[in-house]
């Protein structure tokens, strides 16, 4: 019996902002972006709203796992771009989803909120009182971004991703094992001012990203009883490249196994994790069977890691 993702869908708006773009914005150039972040364009959403990412993001992880909404158990959201501030995103998605009368909402724990809400969604539908859930992480960063702060408005971009996570009583679970942290005390260098903009001290938030994210996964793998050889895809929380290559560095796990689409799409907050798992997918270079790390760190501080079987 066990946990297994049924399908994974995404949304990316089209709007394609690059750094040339960005160049004629703010003081900055697409050569110093590239060396310290790895990025070279992100998606914007215009005149959608997180909504609107995250339905249809939803409705393609349905398609692709075969399930029908009134099939849908509990819908979990995560996300730190609200389109209100209540109710839940989730309900407004519920709405348009059209989905029966169940349990829906939100989870704000930054970037690290898709992992959280998978661990979630794990839980309950070990607990029985589930047997298929949505998982969303859907982010409209444009809304919160100073875009005259060029320490934070190269870095972050729109989009949504889902997965359909169901109850098998013949499977073995995808889910071997799972970390989840946090420690509030350093909320400050990384935040959102009250209804205001997204502010970071970008040094602090780097090493703290590291390093949590490491011990995090070292733990969750000794839970998994797996070492970092035995992983064959890590797959990041899409922040900073450097971030990313100073972690497998810490685990010991080489760049081949490490997928990375930030250059793409920027840092998508919660949506940064199911985007890439969807993208592993098409490419083919996350098949069944594959042992698979997840971790991510955001603001809060909290961050975590899940130790995934395919």
């Amino acid at each position: 019996m066990g946990a297994v993702i049924e399908g994974v869908g995404i949304y990316l708006p089209s709007k394609i902002l690059t750094n040339f773009d960005l160049e004629k914005m703010v003081e900055t150039s697409d050569e110093w972006i590239t060396t310290r972040t790895g990025i070279k364009e992100r998606r914007i959403a215009e005149e959608e709203t997180v909504v609107d990412l995250a339905v249809k993001a939803c409705e393609e992880a349905l398609k692709n796992a075969g399930v029908s909404k009134e099939e849908i158990d509990v819908l979990i959201l995560a996300t730190l771009s609200p389109h209100l501030g209540f109710p839940a995103t989730a309900c407004l998605v519920q709405e348009k989803l059209n989905l029966p009368e169940i349990m829906v909402f939100d989870i704000s724990a930054a970037c690290s909120g898709f992992i959280y809400g998978l661990d979630i969604a794990h839980a309950y539908l070990k607990s029985g009182k589930a047997k298929k859930i949505l998982v969303v992480g859907a982010e409209k960063l444009s809304e919160i971004i100073d875009w005259k702060d060029r320490s934070t408005c190269v870095l972050f971009g729109d989009g949504a991703g889902a997965v359909v996570l169901g109850w098998n009583e013949n499977s073995s679970s995808d889910i071997l094992a799972s970390v989840l942290k946090a420690k509030g005390n350093l909320w400050h260098i990384l935040y959102r001012e009250p209804c205001g903009f997204l502010k970071m001290e970008g040094r602090k938030v780097f090493k703290e990203a590291v390093s949590c994210m490491a011990s995090a996964s070292l733990e969750a793998l000794e839970k998994a009883n797996l070492t970092p050889q035995d992983i064959d895809l890590v797959i990041p929380h899409q922040a900073n490249l450097r971030i990313i290559s100073a972690l497998a560095q810490k685990l010991g796990i080489p760049m081949e196994k490490v997928f990375v689409n930030l250059d793409k799409y920027g840092n998508t907050s919660a949506a940064s994790i199911p985007i890439a798992l969807y993208e592993a997918i098409k490419e083919e270079k996350l098949k069944r069977g594959m042992n698979v790390l997840l971790t991510a760190m955001g603001g809060g501080l909290t961050w975590g890691a899940i130790v995934l079987r395919f």
